[in-house]
């Protein structure tokens, strides 16, 4: 079903799609919406003639509703979106949190608030991707840079959501969504599978072991289990209790937070320099340019947004003198960069901030760190 070995030639988007159905993606469901439409219409292409399904929904809240279905039969599943239609989202990915339902959403960033700039890239949803649906819980970000990327990291979101039974975001932006480039695709992909319930469960559906993590109770395959949005119980059946909401409101968090090393990846270029340069996303290349040409700085690239990956923040922090936060958004990331490297002994942390859809250039990157 997925691309044979080779080296292709591909958009960012077409990449994207083509991780998913080496991934084992069986189910689509999306509205389109710039820049993230390649997606749908290479999906819509390419998953009927393998057995998949697509489907074109009403709307981005009919979509990730059907998306949820989908999975709980037993499918890999999968959305893509932008901005707006990632705000109708965010009820449903609250509910996919607390029901712990494998999935993944394609986010290709455009510039907000509102229809804002619909062809231009921006980093702008960082803190929604963590922080948009109410409540406490966690879910899974990562952040590509490169076609190469897309391919990649569309099969490590699945991996991830398949094994910590979480929502999972591809914080992609729109110049990373179509550029075009090189994807090397290898004879063999690491693809990992959920964990399944085979017995006839019926009064511990959500039960779990010390891994945090349930084996999933397939709908159809014998399984019989409550699903609900409410704080629940082990049978999945809803308790107004105090202890029980506790008890799984903290086991939600600590199930990713506890694997946060296996989970987190980023890259360190130059990591005896004495300046940083954090980044994620199409601003990260840029900042390769740059490094390449000057030796005393350093880039640290985030794959990971969330969780925040605190060691390799920490590891730079401890030798920098200073460190510089790339981001197409008023500091979003950068927060966390700052509140992170000021307690690992880095004081001096600085935002490079550009706005107005038109990513960092590595002469604007040099400007900046001689203080220009």
């Amino acid at each position: 079903m997925r691309l044979p070995e080779g080296t292709y030639f591909l958009q960012g988007n077409e990449a994207c799609a083509e991780g998913a159905i080496a991934a084992g993606l069986r189910f689509f469901a999306g509205y389109p919406i710039t820049p993230s439409t390649e997606i749908a219409e290479r999906l819509a292409l390419r998953l009927p003639e393998e057995g998949g399904i697509f489907i074109q929904m009403e709307d981005e809240i009919a979509s990730i509703s059907a998306v949820i279905g989908a999975s709980w039969v037993g499918a890999k599943a999968m959305t893509a979106t932008s901005g707006p239609g990632f705000s109708l989202m965010q009820e449903s990915i609250g509910y996919a949190a607390m029901t712990e339902t494998p999935l993944v959403i394609v986010n290709v960033m455009r510039g907000g608030p509102s229809t804002g700039l619909p062809t231009l890239p921006s980093q702008g949803d960082v803190m929604q991707a963590k922080f948009g649906s109410h409540g406490d819980y966690e879910i899974i970000a990562l952040a590509p840079a490169t076609v190469q990327d897309m391919f990649d990291m569309t099969i490590q979101a699945f991996n991830l959501s398949e094994e910590y039974r979480v929502p999972v975001i591809i914080l992609s932006d729109a110049e990373v969504g179509h550029m075009r480039g090189k994807v090397k695709v290898p004879e063999k992909l690491e693809v990992i599978n959920r964990k399944i319930r085979t017995d006839k469960v019926w009064h511990d559906g959500f039960a779990y072991d010390e891994s945090l993590i349930p084996s999933f109770p397939v709908f159809g395959k014998g399984s019989r289990v409550h699903v609900t949005g409410l704080s629940h119980d082990i049978a999945g059946y809803p308790r107004n209790d105090p202890e029980v909401h506790q008890e799984l409101v903290i086991r939600l968090s600590e199930k990713i937070l506890k694997n946060r090393d296996r989970i987190c990846s980023s890259q360190i270029f130059n990591e005896n320099a004495e300046r940083f340069i954090v980044a994620y996303g199409s601003p990260a290349l840029a900042a390769r340019e740059v490094i390449r040409s000057n030796g005393s700085v350093g880039l640290l690239q985030l794959k990971t947004i969330w969780p925040t990956p605190e060691k390799q923040i920490i590891k730079i922090a401890r030798q920098a003198t200073e460190i510089i936060v790339l981001e197409m958004n008023l500091g979003q990331i950068y927060r966390e960069i700052q509140r992170i490297a000021c307690t690992a002994g880095c004081t001096k942390v600085r935002l490079f901030s550009k706005l107005g859809g038109v990513v960092h250039t590595p002469k604007e990157i040099a400007m900046f760190l001689k203080g220009g």
